[in-house]
């Protein structure tokens, strides 16, 4: 985990700071060298701040900002101001002279970031979730019969997941069934497996396609920017996957699951996490278990040249670009492989035998969907790609309408893809 600090220098801009080695809990002494030994000019606080940074109670696993001014440090949530990733330090302080009580009141209401309808981001550093904001309990569904309960993945970084089993677990104990790892959407920094919308979507997959599910949450930005998501779906499959033997800590996953039926998911954010996850797997393997194929919803590639019909749609051009550029503000651009798999040199290494890519007809992502299937095959990958769209509909529109003919469609479109083995049987 990277180690954010900000830090007083002359101006208001972001400066960067690459290191080989950061441990999250380095001493305030270790950290104070090392940025030293790196070139940064800490000023004539260096006294008072490393007996700050000592004194604080948050050990580096969040932003510590110092008011230059009074040199009074507390915590914030201003990351429109401040990034980090594994290896980054991103460093900010503004020498301007303290703002008035007036000031802050106003200041307190002016946006920086603008990304309705899913979040806003405050100059002050408040950040506003507009939606993916309610969460329901995990329970026994009457309606479908499938049980569910929340599960802790790694409590340092806050990871976890809700676990699935379909109701035919409890009248077929004898029969191991197919595993779906989930990732849920939210432009990479709102919605959770939490919320209503996203515990009913898997609730009625699972049900439909009788597979054990577990659906994951991972940190997102802009508190955790990219690749921190990345980094936690891997942790999760890992975890996940330590189960293969049947000594895991989560009997529904040691008993249920057969780990040679091993499939990925997600829409939007959450299916470029399944194909980034796939890659991953092409490229270090599961070990023993075996990834099958990623079922794609929606999912959220992107690039600096328009395609299709995107060169018409400039607002949501822009807003898709936007996201990107603000969610993983250390990337190369709209062209980095991580948004842009046109770009990405391991394509053709991707992990499991089938895709399944669900589009939108009405969804600015949609070309993107219809493009990435051809460079699957474009780029010698040797399993089969299907492209399904969706008439007349919106982005992710089965959140919102979900008992729509489309959206029940789609689901059991997915559950075929899952069970295509025991279909041909």
């Amino acid at each position: 985990m990277a180690t954010t600090c900000v830090l007083p220098f002359n101006g208001s801009s972001l400066l960067s700071l690459k290191c080989s080695s950061f441990p999250s809990h380095s001493s305030s002494a270790t950290l104070y060298k090392r940025l030293a030994k790196n070139g940064f000019a800490i000023s004539k606080m260096s006294t008072k701040l490393q007996a700050l940074i000592k004194k604080s109670q948050n050990p580096f696993n969040g932003p510590l900002f110092l008011d230059h001014h009074n040199h009074q440090p507390h915590l914030s949530l201003s990351l429109s101001y401040i990034t980090h990733s594994r290896s980054t330090i991103v460093v900010l302080a503004n020498t301007t002279p303290p703002t008035t009580t007036m000031d802050t009141q106003n200041l307190s209401n002016e946006v920086a970031h603008d990304f309705s309808p899913y979040l806003k981001i405050f100059k002050d550093g408040r950040i506003e979730r507009i939606a993916g904001i309610d969460t329901v309990p995990p329970s026994l569904d009457p309606t479908t019969g499938v049980d569910s309960k929340d599960v802790v993945i790694s409590p340092d970084n806050d990871v976890s997941a809700r676990l699935y089993i379909p109701k035919t677990i409890t009248t077929t104990t004898d029969k191991r069934l197919p595993l779906l790892v989930y990732f849920h959407g939210g432009a990479f920094c709102i919605e959770t497996p939490f919320s209503r919308n996203y515990h009913n979507f898997v609730i009625n997959l699972v049900a439909e396609a009788n597979v054990v599910a577990i659906s994951v949450h991972y940190r997102r930005a802009p508190e955790h920017p990219l690749p921190i998501a990345y980094e936690d779906s891997w942790e999760s499959i890992k975890w996940v996957v330590s189960h293969f033997d049947g000594k895991g800590p989560q009997d529904w996953l040691n008993s249920y699951v057969d780990y040679q039926r091993v499939f990925f998911g997600g829409d939007s954010a959450g299916a470029n996490i399944a194909h980034h996850m796939a890659l991953r797997v092409g490229s270090d393997g599961l070990g023993g278990p075996k990834l099958v194929g990623i079922a794609l919803i929606h999912p959220y590639f992107w690039g600096s040249t328009p395609i299709g019909s995107e060169s018409t749609q400039v607002e949501k051009r822009r807003m898709a670009g936007g996201i990107w550029m603000f969610a993983c503000p250390t990337t190369s651009g709209l062209d980095d492989p991580l948004i842009n798999p046109d770009k990405d040199p391991n394509l053709g290494k991707l992990g499991g035998e089938r895709v399944l890519v669900c589009v939108a007809e009405k969804d600015v992502l949609k070309d993107r969907g219809w493009y990435y299937g051809e460079l699957l095959k474009r780029n010698g990958w040797g399993g089969t790609v299907e492209v399904d769209e969706a008439k007349d509909e919106e982005h992710v529109y089965h959140m919102f309408k979900p008992t729509c003919e489309n959206a029940l469609a789609m689901i059991k479109k997915i559950a075929s893809f899952i069970n295509q083995d025991d279909d041909q049987v």
